[in-house]
């Protein structure tokens, strides 16, 4: 009974811990937005969250910084472009592909072509390894198969 009740108790403190925003936009356009932004920057200290679901100081700064862009008009390009001005490109989750990003993007496709490429030379080397094998060879090997399945 104690265990439940301290389960209860645990999954209320977890929703305490919520990000709880408290802006009023003048524009339900302007609210989606936000929304939408806040799930594409990075927060710079948590670094695995969003700033939408990071309860740390800097993420509240992030998300202060970014309502007010939003309400002086700036557009989501000007925005992105202060963020990663003054934070790097780390803080965006997709960043735009070229320059020291492009490894980032091409990494994943070369990683492939690299594993494919292993793979059969693995296969081609096996191939020449039985294909090496003299007459005798053969023969014995032949012989140690009808053995095994005579067995």
């Amino acid at each position: 009974m104690r265990t439940l009740l301290g389960l209860v108790l645990l999954c209320y403190a977890l929703a305490a811990a919520a990000v709880i925003e408290t802006y009023e936009f003048s524009d339900p356009a302007l609210e989606e937005r936000y929304h939408a932004l806040s799930q594409e920057l990075r927060c710079p200290k948590c670094q695995n969250q969003n700033i939408a679901d990071s309860n740390a100081p800097i993420a509240q700064d992030l998300r202060k910084q970014l309502y007010q862009q939003l309400e002086a008009g700036a557009s989501d390009e000007e925005i992105l472009e202060y963020m990663v001005a003054r934070y790097g490109e780390f803080v965006r989750y997709r960043p735009e592909m070229g320059g020291a990003t492009l490894i980032l993007w091409l990494a994943p496709l070369l990683l492939l072509v690299l594993a494919a490429g292993v793979a059969v030379a693995v296969v081609r080397s096996r191939r020449n390894a039985a294909e090496a094998l003299s007459d005798e060879e053969q023969r014995k090997l032949q012989e140690m198969l009808e053995r095994e399945q005579d067995a």
